[in-house]
């Protein structure tokens, strides 16, 4: 104590430190507004003690035991995660205490993630059933989903299913769903939908074409919508046995009996549809199918036949050209040759004349010769379809005369 100028006593003075347990604890976040994916944020932790509080910061989770993340008054993200919101409070304590903060809860917006697409039911999909298709997306805010086959949109809206009272054929197709939001969009991977049915009426044709030529070949052929494809098999009309089977029956030989009618049956697991056709078997005019195999070369066959006929017709003028006179047959020969064409004549003369010849120029005779050439020649070669007489068959006009003079001298003898 010390005395004072009065003479008064002052006391000295006294720290009083008073110690307690920590107050209940403060937390903020930073920035305060709309926390987005990929952003940085900052909690922190604040708390009146003495001693000092110490920190420690915990997430909520459904186990009983929550997640220890930090023990700093601040708990840092760098780089916020989708997988980052959630409910979060610290702890401070000192050795007179701890007490345990409010939640803060951490909300991080972000785009939808990949959507995930299904198909109910899950089994062999039936024309005439009900399907639904369904598309689901993480995404913060929620996100709103469209349906699309193959380009083309079908629905649009906060559900991500669509349904299919009763499906068709011709639903069958590629489907995909796009989810978004105002932080961004993606598409689903592509969902194919397969819808089985029975074969459709089966369309039927035949090639050539209907009326077949007998002797030539025909194909049938058939085809069907269906899923899954169709096995056919070939049936003749008023037979219990089938013809063939496979789209295509091909006769390779047709004959009258094959006239009638065909039908195919068009047929799987789904099951079966058929149609009929009529094959009707033609005949053909012998002539006219020999004019239309030989028509396929008419100009060289033609070109064969008057090429023979002119070397023929050139060969015999050069025979006749090239023997001088000296080497010609006497008078007496040429007329005999001469006679002899003419004796087959039905005129019956008297035999006293038998032997009388008329005179014919040289000239005229050679020209009748040439004529009696060229009419043998043609003879001959329309004579194909027999063997050809060579001229050593050809009866020798000279022996003919000699009989007819034998007959003449008997007479004149008489």
């Amino acid at each position: 104590m010390s005395e004072n100028q009065y003479g008064q006593i002052n006391s000295t003075s006294l720290l009083l430190n008073v110690q307690y347990a920590p107050k209940l604890p403060s937390v903020s976040v930073s920035p305060s507004g709309e926390i987005v994916e990929g952003s940085s944020v900052s909690l922190s932790c604040g708390c009146d003690a003495n001693p000092t509080a110490n920190y420690i910061w915990y997430k909520r989770t459904k186990s009983p035991h929550h997640e220890r993340l930090s023990e700093e008054p601040q708990l840092v993200f760098n780089s916020t995660q989708s997988s980052d919101s959630g409910e979060y409070y610290c702890a401070a304590e000192n050795q007179l205490g701890r007490r345990t903060s409010e939640d803060i809860i951490i909300n991080v917006k972000y785009a939808p993630k990949l959507p995930s697409v299904s198909v109910s039911p899950s089994a062999e999909i039936v024309e005439g059933s009900s399907v639904t298709l369904t598309c689901s997306s993480d995404a913060n805010p929620a996100a709103n989903y469209t349906w699309y086959k193959e380009n083309q949109t079908l629905t649009q809206g906060p559900e991500g299913s669509y349904y299919f009272n009763s499906i068709s054929s011709k639903d069958t197709g590629i489907y995909y769903c796009k989810s978004d939001n105002r932080y961004g969009q993606i598409n689903s991977l592509s969902l194919l939908l397969n819808v089985q049915y029975a074969p459709k009426l089966p369309s039927v044709s035949v090639s050539p074409s209907a009326k077949v030529v007998k002797g030539s070949s025909v194909s049938l052929t058939c085809s069907s919508d269906a899923n899954p494809a169709a096995n056919y098999t070939w049936y003749k009309e008023n037979e219990d046995s089938p013809k063939a089977s496979g789209q295509n029956f091909t006769i390779t030989v047709v004959r009258p009996e094959h006239s009638g009618k065909y039908y195919c049956e068009a047929q799987n697991k789904r099951g079966r549809h058929n149609s009929t056709l009529h094959l009707t078997v033609v005949a053909v005019f012998p002539g006219l199918w020999k004019l239309a195999v030989f028509g396929t070369t008419p100009a060289v066959f033609l070109a064969i036949i008057w090429l023979s006929v002119l070397l023929l017709i050139k060969k015999k003028r050069s025979s006749k050209q090239s023997s001088e006179p000296g080497d010609r047959p006497d008078d007496r020969e040429q007329d005999d040759l001469h006679y002899a064409s003419f004796h087959f004549s039905n005129n019956q003369t008297d035999p006293v004349y038998s032997n009388i010849i008329p005179a014919v120029p040289r000239r005229q005779k050679e020209e009748e010769e040439e004529e009696e050439l060229v009419e043998y020649a043609a003879v001959q070669f329309n004579s194909a379809s027999t063997a050809p007489r060579s001229q050593e068959t050809v009866e020798d006009p000279a022996a003919l005369y000699s009989t007819v003079n034998k007959t003449t001298e008997r007479n004149r003898n008489v």
